[in-house]
């Protein structure tokens, strides 16, 4: 056996992959997956861009048309100009990059103390917080929202505050267990050498586990802030003002107000633009980052 057969473990081995024939079948059935792949997850968004240029009629019509009969890129410009995108865009952001931040600093504190510091019931703590990775969303929503209306103990209320996008992020613990499993990875060699020379376990933390933890920290970064820019229902609850819409909601009072079909598909092509785009930027954080802090040793 090779060491390249050792040292990577595929479905089919190398020696297989040798004897034309299999060759020839490997690379067949590869290439449909693929092909199948794309099609189910790309023809969604060629959709929604493709009916951004038809006519309203044409949007609606049966059997539908997958190819534009006649282009009108004013559908776009008009998505743009006359339903204020560009500021349920920005607000999106606003949110996404504030719960991006509260996420990094709280979570990695969280995952740091339960990884190094190993306080007492540490795993005990680490246990309820996946616990309550088994709580469907809904069930939250509704002690979320009248905790957001009047804050126990300070009685402020947050509608209409970005706060009240940002603290039910924070407490993530999937993404706490993400930080937790890659800061054990991290040799306790470097954590000695460092008390050794005197640094503190906060002074660790940002010369020694952050540096080694980007790939991690841009996952948990990517996570939070897709996790924002998705959400319809909280937002819907928590934010009143059409000036503070996030783009999903914004866009969902936008199709009670009698739009075109088309302009409202436009709409919706535009909106999904920054995330295409965010992902395209990052894909290579996020499998580097899933599959980091795995495999200790």
């Amino acid at each position: 056996m090779s060491a390249f057969d050792v040292q990577t473990r595929t479905l089919i081995s190398r020696t297989q992959l040798s004897r034309p024939i299999a060759k020839r079948v490997y690379w067949v059935v590869l290439i449909l997956a693929i092909l199948l792949f794309a099609v189910v997850f790309l023809f969604p968004l060629f959709w929604v861009a493709t009916s951004g240029l038809k006519s309203a009629s044409e949007v609606l019509q049966s059997p539908p048309t997958l190819i534009p009969h006649h282009v009108n890129f004013s559908n776009y410009s008009t998505a743009w100009s006359d339903f204020d995108l560009g500021r349920f865009i920005f607000n999106t952001t606003y949110y996404a990059v504030g719960a991006v931040l509260l996420q990094l600093i709280f979570d990695v504190a969280a995952a740091y103390a339960l990884s190094k510091l190993r306080p007492v019931l540490g795993n005990v703590v680490l246990a309820l917080m996946l616990a309550t990775l088994m709580i469907p969303a809904t069930v939250l929503v509704i002690p979320n929202y009248l905790t957001a209306i009047d804050v126990p103990v300070l009685h402020w209320s947050l509608i209409n505050s970005p706060l009240a996008i940002w603290l039910p992020s924070v407490a993530n613990g999937f993404n706490i267990f993400l930080l937790k499993r890659f800061f054990d990875s991290i040799p306790e060699e470097l954590m000695a050498a460092a008390a050794i020379d005197g640094a503190g376990p906060l002074r660790a933390l940002w010369s020694i586990v952050l540096p080694m933890s980007r790939p991690i920290l841009g996952v948990v970064s990517i996570f939070a802030a897709v996790a924002v820019w998705k959400d319809v229902l909280w937002p819907l609850l928590v934010i009143t003002d059409p000036n503070k819409l996030t783009v999903n909601t914004g866009l969902l009072n936008l199709t009670g107000d009698g739009i075109p079909e088309n302009i409202l598909m436009a709409s919706l092509a535009i909106a999904s633009v920054p995330t295409i785009v965010f992902f395209l930027i990052f894909q290579r954080s996020i499998m580097s980052g899933l599959t980091a802090g795995s495999v200790k040793g």
